[in-house]
Parts: C-alpha cells; sequence; structure tokens
C-alpha cells in the first residue's frame, strides 16, 4: 500500500486585497494565511509519512511570482526533500507564461536538481520509487491549443472542429504513454485540465490561458488506479473507480469561494484500489453580510443589530445594504466602521434604490378604487419627507380637479419648503413627479 498526499491550486500570492500588513512581521496577512495553509499540508504529509506528494499544478497566480512569495513555497517544500517524501510538481496554466512555453515558476527545481522532486511540464510516464514501492505517475500538465496544434492545423477550420483534432491529438499521445505502462504497478494520472462534468467556480476569472475542456472517458481508464487532477478550485470526486478527484484549492481565493470547504486528500494506493480521505483545512472564513433596509424605521439602528447578531470575528467581510435615497443620511459611516472592526477585512457596499423601482403602495394597487384626492394622500403617507408640502400639493391638485387653476400655472407657482440639506435626487424630484402624476 501506498500513501499520497495530493494537493492543488495553492496560488501563493493570490488574494491580497482580501488582507492587510502585520505590523509584526510587514507581511501581507493574506499572504501569511497562505502559508499556514500550505504548512498544514506539509506538516500532515511528513506526520503520516506518506510515500510521495501530488502537486496538481499552480503554485502562484502567474509565472513570475515575487522573491518572497518563491521563498515561502521553497521552504516548504524543501520540509518534503529533508523528509525523504519524493514530490511531484505539475504545471498549470498560472505557472507557465501567457504564451505557454513553459513553466517558468516550477522549472528551476528541475534546473538546480532538487533530490526527489519531478516536474512535470510535459505529458511523460514517471516510474517513482517510494518507500513502500514503486509507482507509475503521467504527467499532463495544462494544456492549449497551441501545444498540440499548429498554425496550419487550424486554418479553415470552426472552433469546434480545432477541439476536436486537438483532443484527438491528445487521445493519441495519451495511448502512447498508457502502452509503455507496467501493468503490475499502480499507475496515477496527474492533470492539470477542466472535465466535462466538474462544478467550476473563480478559477474561471482567474485563467491565465485558454485551455479546453477533456471528457471524463479519457480519465476513466481502466489502467489508473488513481486520477489526480488540478485546477478548479471546488473539492469534488467526480468517479469513484477509479477515483477522479479535484482536492480543491488550500485557502479562499474570492467571495465566490465563501462556502467552499478548503483542503487537500489522503490516498491509500495499491494496484486496482484506492481509498481517498478529503482532509479539510482550518482557513479564515469569508463572510458575506446582506441587509434590506428599505422598510427599516430605523435603518442605522437595523444595521448595527444585524452586525451584532452576525459578524464573524477575523473573517474578511463584505457588507451590502440596500437603502433609499432619503435614508442615505440616516447611515452613521463612522458607526458603521467602528461595528466592522471586528473583521479582518471589510468592504461596504450601499446600495442606492431608485424611487422608480420600488413597487406601488398596496392601497394603490389594482381593484383598489381611490379617487385622486385619496390617492395622493395615501402617497404623502407614505413619503413623510414630504409632509412639509402636503398641504400645498393638496390644495394644487383640488384645483387641479376643479378646473379653478389658471391655465399657466406651473409648479414654481407652487411654494416648496425643502431643508437645504437633502440634496437627494429624489428629494429634489419627488414633489415634480407627484404633481405631474395628478395632470
Amino acid at each position: 500500500m501506498i500513501r499520497l498526499l495530493h494537493l492543488s491550486d495553492i496560488h501563493l500570492g493570490s488574494g491580497l486585497l482580501h488582507g492587510r500588513v502585520n505590523p509584526e512581521t510587514g507581511a501581507n496577512t493574506r499572504l501569511e494565511d497562505f502559508g499556514r495553509s500550505l504548512e498544514r499540508c506539509i506538516d500532515r504529509a511528513i506526520a503520516e509519512s506518506v510515500d510521495l506528494v501530488l502537486f496538481g499544478g499552480d503554485a502562484f497566480p502567474d509565472a513570475t511570482p515575487p522573491p518572497k512569495v518563491q521563498e515561502i513555497f521553497a521552504q516548504q517544500f524543501r520540509r518534503l526533500v529533508d523528509a525523504d517524501i519524493p514530490t511531484v510538481l505539475l504545471v498549470g496554466n498560472h505557472d507557465q507564461h501567457t504564451q505557454g512555453q513553459g513553466g517558468a515558476s516550477l522549472c528551476i527545481y528541475r534546473t538546480l536538481g532538487v533530490p526527489g522532486f519531478v516536474v512535470g511540464d510535459r505529458l511523460e510516464t514517471h516510474r517513482i520509487t517510494t518507500r513502500s514501492g514503486e509507482v507509475q505517475v503521467i504527467t499532463l500538465p495544462w494544456l492549449t491549443r497551441s501545444t498540440l496544434l499548429s498554425r496550419p492545423d487550424t486554418e479553415g477550420r470552426s472552433l469546434a472542429e480545432v477541439d476536436n483534432l486537438l483532443l484527438e491529438r491528445l487521445r493519441v499521445a495519451l495511448e502512447g504513454e498508457i502502452r509503455r505502462l507496467d501493468p503490475d504497478l499502480p499507475t496515477v494520472l496527474l492533470a492539470h485540465l477542466m472535465t466535462d462534468t466538474a462544478r467550476f467556480g473563480a478559477e474561471r476569472f482567474l485563467a491565465a490561458s485558454k485551455g479546453f475542456t477533456v471528457p471524463m472517458a479519457l480519465l476513466t481508464r481502466p489502467c489508473f488506479d488513481y486520477v489526480a487532477l488540478g485546477h478548479v478550485h471546488r473539492h469534488q470526486i467526480l468517479c469513484d473507480q477509479p477515483p477522479v478527484v479535484y482536492p480543491g484549492s488550500i485557502e479562499r481565493v474570492d467571495f465566490s469561494e465563501e462556502a467552499e470547504d478548503k483542503g487537500y486528500v489522503l490516498v491509500s494506493l495499491e494496484r486496482g484500489k484506492a481509498v481517498v480521505e478529503f482532509c479539510p483545512l482550518p482557513v479564515r472564513p469569508f463572510q458575506t453580510l446582506s441587509v434590506d433596509l428599505t422598510d427599516a424605521a430605523d435603518p442605522q439602528a437595523t444595521l448595527l443589530s444585524h452586525l451584532q447578531q452576525t459578524l464573524l470575528a477575523d473573517a474578511v467581510v463584505r457588507l451590502v445594504y440596500k437603502i433609499l435615497p432619503e435614508q442615505a443620511e440616516e447611515i452613521d459611516q463612522a458607526a458603521l466602521h467602528e461595528a466592522l472592526k471586528s473583521a479582518h477585512t471589510y468592504s461596504i457596499y450601499p446600495e442606492v434604490q431608485s424611487q422608480l423601482a420600488r413597487p406601488r403602495l398596496p392601497e394603490l394597487g389594482a381593484g383598489n378604487e381611490l379617487d385622486p384626492i385619496e390617492a395622493l394622500k395615501t402617497y404623502l403617507e407614505h413619503h413623510p419627507h414630504l409632509s412639509g408640502l402636503a398641504d400645498d400639493m393638496l390644495a394644487a391638485a383640488k384645483n387641479l380637479l376643479a378646473g379653478d387653476c389658471p391655465e399657466d400655472l406651473t409648479l414654481s407657482d407652487v411654494p416648496l419648503e425643502i431643508d437645504s440639506t437633502d440634496t437627494t435626487a429624489a428629494a429634489l424630484e419627488e414633489p415634480a413627479n407627484a404633481q405631474l402624476r395628478l395632470l
């Protein structure tokens, strides 16, 4: 039995906008979060004395990470060398240059000849000796159309035809590797790709280069005892026999991954059998707070009460609240920032609802018959900010309905008393809109 630890999509150096500077270290706290999660993965590999570590690609956000980020990655994987645990580093789409030529951020380990490190930057079979026996690993890095096809291959073809040709090239190349396998040894396919049955999330926004979708039928071959995938950030097991597994990313990159568990996979492998265990990591929570204040009598108190009841300490928080234009000045921003100070970091997104988008009052709905004056009274009752204009508007409406209003009467003839501090568009336009609806 061979024990594997399969992790992927470290993305060390991502999501720094959701962090802050740690005054003790000078580093971004989210970079430290990612580093701690990677450290926990390596800790488990060493504590469990696993025979082999498989990394499914995307070590960094791009192929040229800053030296500090490279240093954190190297320090952790160096521990595997010291523990005599062989490791396969697969090249993902973020590890490649935008042209898709080579895995610059990972190939340094092959160039330096790091003991026990295999870099998978091409379709190739690696026969690896571990403490518990030999295992075969076929590496399939992220492939783009230009990887397998030349310009003459694509001329005059539709995109669908190009994809079909590309998949056929991949099928032939993979079959060539399969025919060279030793049927008596356990075999792993380690690939960075998107399958046609996977559920995906943030990676579709983060993609550094365009790839293509690989059908599951190409992966679920009887010669494979375990299919270790990378690229998709959500953990999922796509097939039980052989197990086709995305371990997911080890940290949340953004709010699209708010509800996802993060972790890695431990695998017990032998020829014809693999047992998979997902191991969640205690990563920093992301929390979205959505509050609708449009019907609140006291928007500020309602919002603060909601924060006190639901805010997670040390979480990355996104507050979204809906208000009406006339409620905007009732929100004390200083008090709001004070209420959010227990969050690790936070962002605030007020959504001002247009008066035109508000539903009609129930009293004025279909089937309710009100004369125009009663309708105006009902409208004014539901708009307290117009109370100073109510009498004048009602008088003007009665004159209009009675035909006593001079033909050249305009809104300027009606005395308006609008608080000069209320500069919202709705406050200035509402009286005019109210009278126009009576004409």
